[in-house]
């Protein structure tokens, strides 16, 4: 028999002292070369964006990969890539850890929109409130200590 499996994962993660340095004519390349790393891993990208401080990536995890295996995977190599091309002048790594929800198919649409409209939403919101509200909506136990 073959494995089926549909899951929609929400992966978010930060710079490093969520240091605003992913500026924005650089962003496009790391993202694209995101989604490469997705692709070889046979995971299916459906949205990816962010702002100076994280990204929001919403994908499907192919059966054969971990989600903190994938993020780990897409940490080491975007690093390198970023020092690599020089992307981004004062980036110095990504933050310990991320956060991801799994949502339904019937969410998938309002998840690409909100991923989408990232800037948007930042000029009102810091990643800090952002976090600490899909946190609490998911119903993730969180210690405050380590959203600041």
């Amino acid at each position: 028999m073959n494995t089926y499996l549909k899951n929609y994962h929400h992966i978010v993660f930060s710079t490093k002292h969520r240091s605003a340095c992913l500026t924005k004519p650089g962003r496009e390349d790391l993202y694209r070369f995101i989604t490469g790393i997705l692709r070889n891993k046979r995971c299916k990208l459906y949205q990816i964006n962010g702002v100076d401080d994280h990204i929001h990536i919403l994908s499907h995890i192919h059966p054969d990969q971990s989600l903190s295996g994938l993020v780990k995977d897409i940490k080491l190599a975007s690093t390198c890539f970023i020092k690599e091309m020089q992307l981004f002048e004062t980036f110095s790594g990504w933050q310990n850890g991320y956060a991801a929800f799994t949502h339904s198919e019937k969410e998938k649409s309002r998840l690409i929109q909100y991923i989408k409209n990232q800037e948007q939403r930042h000029k009102v919101d810091s990643f800090t409130v952002e976090l600490r509200a899909l946190l609490k909506e998911h119903k993730v136990d969180f210690d405050e200590k380590y959203l600041v």
